[in-house]
């Protein structure tokens, strides 16, 4: 039987968690999660889900939640098969969260996501390539497809080099031992 989870507004949320009959569950990256989340959420990275255990207490509900709503409505059969109770997802997210004018506890000082990180890095680097091909030399647009080939290798296989480079730079790794 296929599961799925019940939208809830933020204020109901709030209501839900007030009362103590639910727990709020942030199923973002452990990065993402620093940087910004609903005061009580709990962390638990939806990429860790094979091997952690979600430990809730019999009895209560399950609302899930990560940053807009997106990646728990893609994962919701299996989001709502690891819970006994009613699961649900936080419509908007945090984001819809903070919007609804609730609390979000922020940590200016934590990273960057790693994502985002990536992101900048590859599109610098495909830019400065194509830039450099145009009006220096066109062996610069090598540069551009390297890192082409780069993203590609990641989403094919799910590891990103770039990634595990940018995880050991000064700033990410000051905040992972603090």
């Amino acid at each position: 039987m296929t599961q799925t989870l019940i939208t809830l507004a933020p204020s109901a949320a709030q209501d839900r968690l007030k009362s103590g009959d639910a727990v709020l569950v942030d199923i973002r990256e452990a990065d993402e999660f620093a940087r910004s989340h609903v005061p009580g959420a709990l962390s638990q990275p939806l990429s860790g889900w094979e091997a952690a255990h979600l430990q809730i207490e019999a009895g209560r509900d399950v609302i899930f939640t990560c940053r807009s709503g997106m990646r728990t409505a893609g994962a919701c059969d299996r989001l709502a098969a690891r819970v006994s109770g009613t699961a649900y997802v936080l419509e908007g997210g945090v984001d819809g969260w903070a919007k609804a004018g609730l609390p979000v506890e922020t940590n200016a000082d934590a990273p960057m996501e790693i994502m985002r990180q990536v992101q900048i890095a590859a599109g610098s680097l495909v830019l400065i390539g194509v830039v450099l091909g145009l009006f220096v030399a066109p062996p610069w647009f090598g540069l551009a497809a390297f890192v082409g080939a780069g993203l590609t290798f990641a989403g094919i296989t799910g590891y990103c080099g770039m990634a595990r480079l940018l995880m050991m730079a000064p700033w990410n790794r000051r905040a992972a031992s603090a």
